[in-house]
């Protein structure tokens, strides 16, 4: 509970999966009903997802959010409500010229996704991409080769991995091509097994600046929440940064609290934290 009896925090910025969201892909109770309270109380919630809008969009209105979402790791920030863009970022034609060369070297069990124009576009349809498509709600485009994709629209690539072990495999097959200046990409774990490749400079944290700018609010006056690596730089960027207590070790050592498992109401125990 905030110790000086007022709220302290005029947004709460949550990331989804494994922190506003259990592992049956329901909000969970504790959270929604923490989250309504202080939005009754003046504040406002902003989701920061690696989903896209197809994905967030159901959590967003469960939620009954009127905020800018921040999707796709921070490579767009969009207007649920409208689809506005506010914000975007995108692969270079180049990066991903050469990115759809390398998918020919990943390992077995290394499956791409490419989005684009709101869509998630595969090659093929195996166990692990069904999966996904299940767990994040979302259609996936089938298409014939990566060449039907527009070169400069490329939101991010996502390589969905049979076992864990082989994103670490496939981090490695990227390594000389993320590590070129030329190339402008991020490569992010997301999930035990999801190797992301991002825009270089998209992430939530320059993601939530951006937003936090536009809409005149202090970093200081934002509390974010998160689990795993790719929320580490939103967590360090906000005033108060909260990492759930199952989440990624490294995220629990970098954050200013760690609160409650998410099963348990991780995000409820930060809004508890932040309002009187």
């Amino acid at each position: 509970m905030s110790a000086t009896g007022v709220r302290t925090a005029e947004w709460i910025v949550t990331d989804l999966d494994g922190t506003l969201v259990g592992r049956d892909l329901r909000i969970v109770a504790a959270n929604l009903a923490a989250l309504r309270r202080f939005t009754g109380a003046g504040g406002s919630v902003v989701v920061a997802t690696g989903r896209s809008e197809e994905s967030a969009l159901p959590y967003y209105r469960e939620l009954g959010l009127a905020t800018p979402a921040i999707l796709y790791n921070g490579a767009r920030i969009v207007d649920l409500s409208t689809n506005a863009v506010l914000y975007r970022r995108c692969l270079g034609a180049a990066a991903w010229a050469r990115l759809t060369l390398l998918f020919d070297e990943m390992p077995d069990g290394v499956w791409p996704v490419a989005f684009s124009g709101g869509r998630a576009h595969v090659r093929s349809e195996p166990a692990a991409l069904a999966e996904y498509a299940r767990r994040d709600r979302i259609t996936l485009a089938r298409i014939g080769s990566w060449g039907e994709l527009p070169f400069d629209e490329i939101i991010k690539v996502m390589l969905i991995c049979d076992r864990p072990e082989l994103v670490g495999a496939a981090e490695t097959a990227l390594a000389g091509f993320a590590a070129d200046p030329g190339t402008g990409v991020t490569l992010v774990r997301s999930e035990a097994t999801y190797l992301e490749v991002l825009p270089a400079g998209a992430t939530k944290g320059t993601a939530l600046r951006e937003l936090a700018a536009l809409r005149g609010v202090p970093m200081d006056r934002i509390a974010a929440i998160g689990d795993n690596p790719n929320d580490l730089d939103m967590i360090q960027a906000a005033g108060l940064g909260a990492a759930v207590g199952d989440g990624d070790p490294g995220v629990r050592a970098a954050a200013d609290v760690v609160v409650a498992d998410c099963a348990a109401g991780a995000v409820a125990d930060l809004v508890a934290r932040v309002m009187p």
